[in-house]
Formats: structure tokens, sequence, C-alpha cells
């Protein structure tokens, strides 16, 4: 049995924020009533990396966390806390990276690598020289520019030579060292070392052989060349002087095109193919994290790279120093199923999550051997509760009358996802429609079919793929990807009937695996292996076209531009549904509300989901803010800057993110500069960041400041922190039913670093800045001398944070008390009656004769009024909730509750969790 965390907290670790400090804040967390600590990945990445998904190297942690001895140390530590340990693990890429041992050698020797199969390469994509070479676009110009302006270097050091591209380190393979040496073979010292050394070197298989004797040949004698030549050349001033004039022959003179010629030929000679960094969309052929050329996908599927990679993951598994894992980016892996089952396999049992996002009804594949996912859908159908569904006709409409864009968000979704295809991910999609291509040629029906057209049809279909991807086992398809797929093709024949019915058909056919009667099994491996291609594919392509692009450019309401949202409202019942679901197949999945991945933080979106219950007044305030600013606009080849997409997105950005302290006001204005640019980039409709567009970005920095500047000009600031402060207010009350919600309903409550206290960040890097640890601490101290006493105190100083922290402390604490209650039992929703009913979310969880039972607030703006908590008689009138009968103690207050009306559950504070 894995063990069930009874709540997580997330930590970035960075070299800024490593093991020990992680350490100091065990004492906050225990008190809380955190049992897990969830940790970002812990092995060696890239030197500086702020987020380890940059892998380098698997087998250890990274000792700028700590190392392993600075691991160990936080496992032992939370192990004598009864704590355990949840790793986020990185299994379907690693950094392409010189720091990278296993990707160098790959480099270095291609195919011939003992690392070759280890990584996703395509080493004959198609459209190269009958050449295996790796296509590596880092070079900031195009080559020839980048060569002749001596930005790329030979040089000679303790691994050899290696070429030099500002901090990218590339090898030279040792086979061609004498392309280098040959030049002044003139000048060779007389020395038995050296000759020996050029002997070693012209007896090295070319890395291109395929006779096996050779290639382990090669692989014996490659570091021994390297070792040899370094020595001779530290220590043999003959050997030193040769080389250094190597060195300055190889670089060339600038200005003299010819003295590039020996260095051009040399990097054409080696196994990868330098080339600038733009043509990346066109000619990749490695597979990569999204659009990452920097991170590259490995085969996990293999069993000799699944051991090599997870070595360190199973033995701190097997010794209890982990106790569970959630799988990154599950989507990209060959086999999902097939990597858990053999996660699922170890001896001591791990706690296993998978990083999923599930569209609007999506299901989890049931089969799956985990507990379930990392929570995105939970924060999507939770964040869902407190948008008014009646109000987002209104906010359309206001969002179509400012910008004068007439989409909804899936026709939005579908531009931004066939950009994506056409402009980020065009080799891969060619690499694919080549290979549709050659299935065709050897089908009856395919084989008259536009090669053209099969590529348009797969572009069209990807783009209306409703769902991250699809999943296929044991040579069959499951029902409901089927109808995914079928959904996909009729989608795409409505919304681009210019293509083929034919190649439609043909691709709906093979995406279904409907094998011709005579086709071979080698060509259904054919098939089959086109299919998981397109699977691995489809879901970076979604992920682009929807979160990083489509969540930048559809601004009706920002805080349903989320990872897993609903996008188009949910009534009460459905979230009663989601979570009877959830208790029934998922009960352990994670609740998460805030992560290092979304768009803004759980206590913005609350702020912003108050917008949906006054579509009128925001109609109002967007338009009079739009007409008071028209003249703080720079133009930009007569365009006005920010456009009203931009500004609507801004207006909301603002009221989101506000700060509470005024001292705070200089910093946040510099953050949202940060984010703007990220913003605009990630838009993609002026600027980008394969194009950057400073000035536009330049020009709406120039209008924050313009509106936020005092003075008895602005009309805009004043009414702006009017509204805002009301905005704030409620937001507030719908983070602490946020917190509730997830804390009391199905599955284990995971709280982001910083969260809990408000948190008011934006995408990253602003919401992965440090956690602050002293008010953490100090709360630490205090938090035992906290009780039902101090409620009104709270209320009154909402602003601190600390209500916050108290209603997560007592919730978590009575949880902890009680853990099989809240994984275990059934979940049962409640009827309410009177005045507010659409107001009030209320659910019981029974286990035996135990019951507790939640009832937050919601749509506060019809109850309560600026300043004054939704709490009473007064403010609930004749609401009330059909609860089972007996006494109940509410575990935030420690009062006791005899009635049922929503006025006297919540008497003193604007949430309740009843325990029988």
């Amino acid at each position: 049995m894995a063990r069930i965390p009874i709540a997580t907290y997330r930590v970035q670790l960075t070299k800024d924020f490593p093991f020990e400090k992680a350490r100091q804040l065990l004492p906050f967390l225990q008190k809380m009533g955190i049992s897990d600590l969830y940790a970002s990945p812990v092995f060696v990445a890239r030197p500086g990396s702020m987020h380890g998904y940059d892998v380098v190297d698997p087998s250890r942690a990274n000792p700028e966390l700590g190392g392993n001895e600075g691991f160990d140390a936080l496992a032992e530590d939370l192990k004598s806390r009864g704590m355990g340990l949840l790793l986020d693990i990185v299994p379907n890429h690693m950094a392409a990276s010189s720091s990278n041992q296993w990707w160098s050698d790959v480099l270095e020797s291609g195919p011939s690598s003992r690392y070759a199969a280890f990584f996703d390469v395509e080493w004959d994509p198609g459209w190269e020289r009958g050449e295996e070479k790796i296509f590596l676009p880092v070079l900031g110009s195009p080559f020839g520019t980048v060569l002749e302006n001596q930005e790329i270097q030979l040089h000679m050091g303790d691994a050899g030579f290696t070429i030099r591209y500002y901090a990218a380190t590339l090898p030279v393979d040792p086979s061609t060292y004498a392309q280098i040496l040959d030049a002044r073979r003139d000048e060779w010292p007389q020395s038995e070392e050296f000759q020996a050394l050029m002997d070693s070197i012209g007896r090295l298989p070319d890395r291109q052989s395929m006779m096996w004797e050779a290639i382990e040949a090669r692989r014996r004698e490659v570091p021994s060349i390297k070792s040899t030549l370094s020595s001779l050349y530290r220590s043999h001033p003959e050997v030193t002087a040769l080389v250094d004039r190597l060195v300055v022959d190889f670089n060339g003179t600038k200005g003299n095109p010819a003295s590039f010629d020996r260095l051009e030929d040399l990097i054409e000679s080696q196994a990868y193919r330098l080339s600038w960094w733009q043509v990346a969309r066109e000619r990749m052929n490695y597979r990569r994290f999204f659009d990452v050329s920097e991170l590259i996908g490995i085969r996990v599927e293999n069993p000799e790279v699944f051991a090599a990679t997870h070595s360190a993951i199973l033995e701190w598994v097997e010794q209890g120093k982990a106790t569970g894992l959630r799988v990154d980016h599950v989507d990209g892996l060959w086999n999902p199923r097939e990597y858990l089952e053999r996660l699922n396999a170890l001896g001591n049992r791990p706690y296993l999550l998978v990083e999923k996002i599930l569209l609007e009804d999506e299901r989890l594949p049931s089969d799956w051997p985990i507990e379930g996912t990392s929570g995105y859908d939970f924060l999507g159908i939770v964040n869902a509760v407190f948008i008014d569904p009646s109000s987002l006709d209104a906010l359309q409409d206001t969002y179509t009358r400012f910008t004068g864009l007439s989409w909804n968000f899936e026709d939005a979704a579908y531009e931004q996802k066939r950009w994506i295809i056409r402009h980020l991910f065009r080799g891969e999609m060619f690499a694919l429609s080549l290979h549709l291509a050659l299935i065709a040629e050897e089908d009856r029906h395919g084989r008259d079919l536009s090669p053209d057209d099969l590529r348009q049809a797969l572009t069209e279909v990807t783009a209306c793929l409703r769902v991250y991807r699809t999943y296929f086992e044991d040579g069959s398809m499951p029902p409901r990807d089927r109808d995914y797929i079928r959904g996909a093709v009729a989608e795409a024949r409505r919304r681009n009937p210019g293509v083929s019915e034919a190649a439609y058909n043909f691709l709906q056919r093979v995406l279904l695996l409907g094998f011709p009667r005579r086709l071979s099994e080698s060509g259904k491996r054919t098939w089959i292996r086109f299919i998981r291609r397109w699977q691995q594919l489809t879901s970076p392509i979604t992920a682009k076209g929807v979160e990083d692009t489509t969540m930048y450019v559809y601004n009706r309401l920002l805080s349903m531009n989320e990872v897993g949202a609903q996008h188009h409202g949910i009534s009460l019942e459905q979230f009663h549904q989601f979570n009877e679901h959830r208790q029934r197949h998922w009960p352990a999945a994670m609740s998460t509300t805030s992560t290092h991945d979304t768009k803004r933080s759980a206590d913005v979106r609350a702020r912003l989901n108050v917008l949906s219950e006054m579509p009128g007044e925001w109609n109002r305030y967007l338009f009079r803010w739009a007409r008071w600013n028209r003249d703080k606009k720079l133009s930009i080849d007569g365009r006005p800057i920010p456009d009203p997409n931009e500004e609507t997105f801004l207006y909301q950005t603002l009221l989101g993110a506000w700060p509470f302290d005024e001292q705070d006001i200089p910093s946040f204005i510099d953050r949202v500069k940060q984010y703007i640019v990220k913003a605009s980039r990630e838009a993609k409709v002026y600027s980008s960041w394969m194009r950057p567009n400073e000035e536009h970005e330049r020009a709406i920095h120039q209008f924050l400041e313009a509106i936020l500047e005092r003075g008895d000009g602005n009309r805009f600031l004043p009414h702006f922190l009017e509204v805002q402060q009301r905005i704030a207010f409620f937001g507030a009350m719908n983070s602490l039913s946020q917190e509730l919600l997830k804390i009391a309903a199905p599955g284990v409550p995971d709280f982001y670093q910083n969260t809990m206290l408000w948190d008011l960040s934006l995408v990253d890097p602003d919401n992965r800045r440090l956690v602050e640890m002293d008010t953490r601490l100090r709360i630490a101290e205090e938090i035992d001398d906290w009780h039902g006493g101090i409620v009104r105190e709270l209320l009154e100083n909402w602003r601190d944070g600390r209500v916050k922290a108290f209603l997560i402390h007592r919730a978590l604490n009575a949880r902890r008390a009680d853990p099989d209650l809240f994984i275990r039992g059934s979940y049962v929703p409640l009827e309410v009656d009177g005045t507010h009913r659409d107001c009030v979310v209320a659910f019981a969880r029974q286990l035996d004769s135990r019951m507790a039972v939640a009832v937050v607030p919601r749509f506060m703006t019809r109850v309560a009024s600026i300043g004054r908590a939704p709490i009473g008689r007064r403010a609930w009138k004749a609401t009330v909730v059909r609860m089972p009968e007996g006494h109940w103690t509410d575990a935030i207050t420690g009062r006791t509750v005899t009635g049922s009306g929503v006025g006297e559950i919540l008497s003193t504070f604007p949430v309740a969790l009843l325990l029988r």
C-alpha cells in the first residue's frame, strides 16, 4: 500500500533555496498540518537552473541544492517528524547541454555512442543528405555569419578539442583530430608519445561504422586519445606550441572568408550540424520538450534507459527516502501506462501521481495504476464554482464590443494551434506527413492521395483534437479515444472543407488502426509507430497552442484562462458530480489551486472571479477607463498601443494582482512590466520569443506608468483603486471558501510555496520567487496560541493574510485527526434552501458514524458589503443547509452548532467545517 499524504506543500528548490532551507521550513509546515513535502526536481540540472527540469545527471542529487548528503539529511529530518517526501521526476526529457555527459557522448560519436539509443533522435529524417547527424539549432544568426564573425571557435582543453559557441561547448570527434593536426604536419614533435597518439587516431574506427567490433573499439579508444592529447598539451611545450598555432589557424581571420574553410570542414565532419535557431521549427530531427530545443526527449520505454535514468529514484523509494512520485509530462511518453506499471511494481510502492491535463469532461484512463493526477482537473472545477455561469454571455458581449474580436474560446484555440503547428512544429509535422505518405503508398485507398492533402488533413485534425492526446494499448483503441479522433476529423471537415474527403477518411482509418486485410506485420508496426509519434506530438501542440498562446489572446475573463480550466462555466450539480466521481475512482488524487505552472495564483483568480458577479459594472468600468486613458497611449505605425485586447488584459491583471501594502507598489509595477514582456511574447500577436518587438513592449510599459502616475490629472487611478478595494475584499472571501473546498473535498490538498498566506503571483518566473521565511517561522511559533477567540481580530485585519493561515491550520489539523474520513469517506452533496441558496456550497464526508460537513459561501457580493464578512443571520436571512441530525463542532472556530441556518453556521467566520 502506498503512503497517502494528508496534505502536501510544494517547494521550488534552487541554489538560493536548497535542501537546508527546506529543512528550516519543516516546523512551520508540520504545525500547519502538512504531512508531506513536495519537491521540485532534485537531480543534477544545468548550472544555475531555477526549476530543475533540465536534468543532466539523474543518478544523484544536485550539488547546488546540497547534493546527496543534503538530500539524505532532508529525508532523515522528514522521517523523524513522521513526514513524507513527494518527488517531481522528469522521465520524458533531459537537457541537451554540454554539462550532460550522455548527450555530449552522442554528439561526439553519433549513432555509435553507447548512449545513442537513450535519446529520441531521428537519425535519417528524410531531408538530410544521407548523413546521420543531429540537427543543433543553437546559433543566434545563420551559420556563415556566425562563423565569419569568429563567434564559433576551436578550443583545446581537458576534454580534448572542442567547438565553442559562447556558453555552448561541443565535442570534436577524435576520429577527425587528424583534420586538425595534419594541417601542420611538418611541425609535428618527433617524440614517441606524440607519434603513438597519431597512430591511435589513425586506427580509430569512424563513427559511421556499423560493425559491432569497431564500435566497441571506438568506445574503448576515444577516452584514451582525448586524455593523452590533453596530457601532452599540458606537459610538452612542443605539443602546446603546435596546438596553439593550429587553433589560431582554424579560428580564421575576420574579413578573410577563406580563412574559415578548415574550421567549416571540421564542423561539417562532426555528428551534429550547427544551425540558426530559427530553422529549428523546420528541420528538427530530435523530439523536444514542447518547442524547447535545449530539452531533448529520452526513450524511457527502453528498459536500459529506464534503469539508467531511474537508478537513484528507485533506490530512494526502496529505502523509504522518497514516499511519492509525481511524473512530469506523462503525455510525452511513448507508452504512459507501461511506464507507470514499472513504477507501480516497486516493492516499496510509492504514492504515484501524473501531471496530466484533462479538458472539460475528459476522464483519466481508468486502467492507469496510479493515485490520480497532480490536480489541474480539481483546480479547473473548483475555480469554476466561483464564476457565475449566467454572466458569461454578458462578459462575452462586453469583450466582443470592446475589442472587436468575435471569437469564442474554441475558435481561438483552433486558430492558435494551427499557428503553432505552422511556426513551431513545422519540422515535426513535415516528418509525420512523410511517414503518413509512405503508409498511403502501400494502401490501395491511399496511394493516389496527394502528399500535400495528407499533410493538410493531419494539420487540421491535430488542431481540432479536443484532448491533449489519445492512447492505445495492445493494438486496440479505447472507445473514448476513438470518439475523440472521430470528433476531431468531423470538426476538421467542418472548419476546413477544402481538404479532400478522401484524405480525411484515410487519416481517420490510420488513426483508428483500421488495418487493411492484407497488411503485413511489418506494415502494422509502421502504422503503430506513426500513431505513437503523433500521440507524442499532439500534447505539446495543445500545450503551446492553448496554454501558452490562446490563454494570452482570449481575454474575456482571465481567471478562466488556466490549465485545466472549464471554459463554459459549470453548475453546482456538476461540481458535486465531479467530486462524487473522484471519490469513487481517484480518492487520493492531488487537489491543487496554485502551482509552479499556473498562469496566475489562486488568490488572483479568486479576485477576478468577482467580475462574473458584476458584468454590468465591469462593462461600464472597462469602457470608462479606456476613454480616460486614451491619450496615454503611444502610436506605432498608426496603431495605438496597447490595443483593446491588451488593454483589458492589463486592467484585469492589475485588479487581480494589486498588492495589499502600498509599499509594495513600486516592486509590483516592475513585476508587471516583466509579466507584460512574457505575456506579449506568448500571445505572439505583435511580439514573440522568436521575434521580440521591444518597441511595442516599451509602449505598453509607458502606458502602464502613465495610468498609475498619481496626480490631479489622472482620473483613472483613484477610481481604479476604489474598484480594486472592493474586488480585493470579495476575492479574499472567495479564497477562504476555495481553500476549505480543497481541504474537505475528495483528494489530497496541495499548497504551493507562499500560498498559505495571501499570494498574488503571476506566471513563472513571478510565481517562483523565494519563500519568505521569517513570517512563516514566526507563525509557527505563534500558531498554537491561535483559537476561536482570535477570529474577529483576524477578520478585521484580513489584509495581512493571517486569516487564511488560520483557516488552513485549523482545517488541516482536523483532517490530520481523522485522515480516513477525508480519504475514504463518501461524498454527499447537501441541499441548500432559502434566500441565498445559490450562494452556498455544502457537502458532507461520511465514514461509518463519523461525518464532516463543509459549508462555504460564493457569489458574496449578493450577500455582504465591502469590509463586512458574509456572516450572521443579517447576511444570510432564511438560508438553510439540509444537514444530517446531530451535535456539531466547527473545527475552524471551536463553536458548537445546533441549527442548520447558514446564518448560524457562519455566525462568526465566513466558512465552516462541522464535525459530528
